[in-house]
């Protein structure tokens, strides 16, 4: 009998339960229920008109600055160091000082083979007023004709002698200009290796580095389709060129299109193009990787629609194309490139279509739409 009193309790209180549950949760599901949309004669979107204007043919890359010249600075000769004529990052002329070694030494050589030479000059032309005495009384049996081509022979070599303390006089000045090592080019010192004081050896350790870097190279590479435009737009004169430092909120620095290699890598497919310019403001600074900008023609009549127009599907990209029933077309088409926030569109789309670029989520081919301005429409993260 205790068993049935508990089971119609049971049954009581989860019937009281169910109706309390009831009560609470009608008003919390009032409260969430969808706000009915407003009626409409079809999906809302916002349409932009395709339009034809020229526009650039262009590619866009990734670049390094790159010096003209690059020179590391070496002595000729072992030596001291006397003094260091430049500093840290000092921008030089070609010809400038920037070290002198201990001279004394070649000094004292190039003085000593002056001497020789002057010693040398004075027995030649004793020798050789000899041989001017001699000559007329030769022929008269005064004088052996031995003699005098031995007075001769000695003329003639102390001339060859004195030729060969010109040329050793040549080389100890030479000598002694290495110890004064001068800018070979214009550019930008970089870091002072070695100081004053310090002896050094020939052609070892570099005592600096120059780079020119007025006038200046970009390199960068460019996808072998891209060559054949490339050739065709230099042979009608010069390929402009545009960069811009990353990290640089200036203008583009132009430029020009001054060498492609001759031959394309094999293993990407791609050939190296090297741009000229004059880096007046030095804005271009080696090593530095720039975002290029490479304009080869320009297409007069280019089909152009804001980016916002062109889907990416599984297997093309697509536009929708508003008819003149107000129904929507879905178009695949065929992306030329983008520009300046505007996308070429090389097959799919003439010009004068309405194209949707807001609602694109809610269209399905031969959908009705309802054209609107941009703040009618909602997006769709704001939908109820």
């Amino acid at each position: 009998m205790k068993r049935v009193w508990w089971a119609v309790a049971f049954v009581v209180v989860a019937m009281i339960g169910g109706a309390l549950y009831q009560n609470w949760t009608e008003p919390a599901r009032s409260q969430t229920a969808p706000v009915p949309q407003r009626g409409s004669a079809g999906v809302p979107v916002v349409v932009a008109t395709a339009v034809a204007q020229p526009m650039p043919v262009r590619v866009d890359t990734i670049g390094t600055v790159q010096p003209i010249a690059m020179v590391s600075i070496k002595s000729r000769i072992d030596g001291y160091i006397d003094s260091v004529l430049i500093q840290d990052g000092q921008y030089v002329k070609a010809g400038d000082v920037m070290f002198r070694l201990d001279a004394r030494a070649a000094q004292a050589q190039v003085a000593q083979t002056q001497a020789q030479v002057a010693r040398d000059q004075a027995q030649h032309g004793n020798a050789k007023r000899n041989v001017d005495r001699d000559a007329p009384i030769v022929g008269k049996d005064f004088m052996s004709k031995q003699q005098f081509d031995t007075d001769t022979t000695t003329a003639q070599a102390l001339e060859a002698t004195t030729a060969a303390d010109a040329a050793a006089l040549e080389n100890a000045k030479v000598l002694l200009s290495y110890d004064t090592i001068t800018a070979p080019i214009d550019g930008r010192v970089g870091a002072i290796t070695i100081k004053a004081g310090n002896s050094i050896k020939s052609n070892d350790v570099p005592l600096a580095t120059i780079n020119q870097i007025k006038p200046i190279y970009v390199s960068f590479s460019l996808p072998q389709s891209e060559l054949p435009a490339l050739r065709e737009a230099m042979g009608k004169g010069a390929v402009s060129v545009s960069v811009r430092p990353q990290g640089d909120e200036g203008a583009p620095i132009l430029g020009a299109v001054q060498f492609y290699d001759n031959s394309v890598d094999v293993t990407s497919g791609t050939i190296n193009v090297r741009a000229q310019f004059t880096n007046d403001d030095q804005r271009l600074w080696p090593g530095q990787f720039v975002d290029v900008s490479m304009t080869t023609r320009t297409d007069p009549n280019a089909i152009v629609v804001p980016p916002a127009a062109v889907q990416v599907g599984q297997d093309t990209d697509y536009v929708f194309v508003v008819k003149s029933d107000q129904t929507a077309e879905l178009r695949p088409v065929k992306v030329g490139r983008t520009i300046d926030g505007k996308t070429v569109i090389a097959d799919g789309v003439h010009a004068g279509d309405k194209v949707v670029t807001d609602g694109q989520m809610r269209l399905s081919n031969g959908v009705r739409v309802d054209i609107r301005s941009t703040s009618d429409v909602a997006k769709p993260d704001q939908a109820s």
